[in-house]
């Protein structure tokens, strides 16, 4: 295997909270492509000592405008609760800064819209880790579709979710995570972006509150997007759901795919006028690949696959899924 060229690029995290480890992941993705991590800020000092075990050797910061005016950093990964993604990315930028932040981008779409002001005024880079998009099963499908295995798509539904209590924990607290739709939901509504890759008309919202009275996410979310050309899409996330759905299900003029997390998908279509059934194996995940096209993007050899413009679509779509709701009536998404 060959060595990773280093880019020059020096990259920094701000949270490297227990959570998942996140912080640690992202610092050696990013290390892979040639940007090795030189600077950690948490609040919590606990952390930063983790921080300096797995990379001995880094500056470690428990103050974020200490980090942002010293930390030998070109290249900030933002890795904090959801509420706290735009303020974290609009000073990193203003502080010069190259900036990623984990998903979902932020809460609102003016918030996103601060952020690629913010980013697009210091002439930084400005992504979102939709590292999901490299995924196997995501970029199987994708690739079917694509190769119009099924034809013209005109339905697309998606689900994620069961019956169980959520967990008492900040991804609970609506006013910190924005709500149910916010976590699986911006995985789930990206990759139907992705592949249905047409304008957004309107979106109608489904939001309940039913029995998880304990935590003030909501139990129940669904949001109806209608696309150009009468395409028709459907998420459903919900903590509440006694029987489950497939995780996709899409119809095309020619066949259907449908996903239930299995290692392959059903692709259903007719081979010379006869039924035809198969399953079809994932490919392989490559999460890394996010970061190393960032790696490409500033070292002048590829264009950014994740632009802030795809990811504030995404926030533009939940957001306006509960709009819709308490409006109870279809709206327009402000970027489609």
């Amino acid at each position: 295997m060959s060595e990773t060229k280093d880019t020059g690029i020096r990259f920094g995290v701000i949270g490297y909270g227990g959570a998942f480890n996140m912080g640690k992941m992202h610092a050696e993705h990013a290390a892979a492509a040639g940007m090795p991590i030189t600077a950690v800020c948490d609040l919590d000092p606990a952390r930063t000592e983790a921080a300096r075990a797995d990379f001995p050797g880094i500056e470690t910061y428990n103050d974020v405008d200490e980090f942002l005016a010293n930390a030998p950093v070109d290249l900030v990964t933002v890795i904090t609760p959801h509420n706290t993604h735009a303020d974290l990315c609009i000073r990193s930028s203003r502080a010069g800064k190259h900036v990623i932040t984990e998903k979902p981008m932020c809460l609102t779409a003016d918030e996103a819209t601060a952020m690629i002001e913010a980013a697009r005024g210091a002439g930084k880079l400005l992504s979102v880790y939709h590292n999901r998009r490299w995924d196997g099963d995501f970029l199987a499908i994708k690739h079917a579709v694509d190769a119009g295995l099924i034809g013209e798509v005109f339905s697309i539904e998606m689900s994620m979710g069961g019956f169980g209590h959520p967990g008492h924990w900040w991804r609970s607290s609506k006013e910190i995570s924005g709500g149910n739709f916010y976590d699986w939901g911006a995985h789930v509504v990206d990759w139907m972006l992705n592949i249905v890759g047409k304008k957004v008309l309107d979106v109608t919202g489904i939001f309940q509150k039913r029995v998880w009275m304990d935590v003030t996410n909501e139990d129940h979310t669904q949001a109806i997007i209608r696309f150009e050309d009468n395409v028709w899409g459907n998420v459903e996330i919900s903590s509440i759901a006694r029987a489950g759905k497939p995780r996709y299900r899409i119809l095309g003029t020619a066949g259907a795919i449908v996903d239930r997390w299995e290692g392959h998908f059903e692709l259903l279509s007719s081979v010379e006028g006869m039924q035809a059934e198969c399953k079809v194996r994932y490919l392989e995940t490559d999460w890394p690949a996010y970061y190393r096209n960032i790696a490409g993007y500033l070292t002048g050899k590829e264009e950014l696959a994740v632009t802030p413009e795809s990811a504030r679509r995404v926030i533009s779509v939940i957001e306006t899924a509960e709009k819709s709701a308490k409006a109870g009536k279809a709206l327009v998404p402000p970027f489609v």
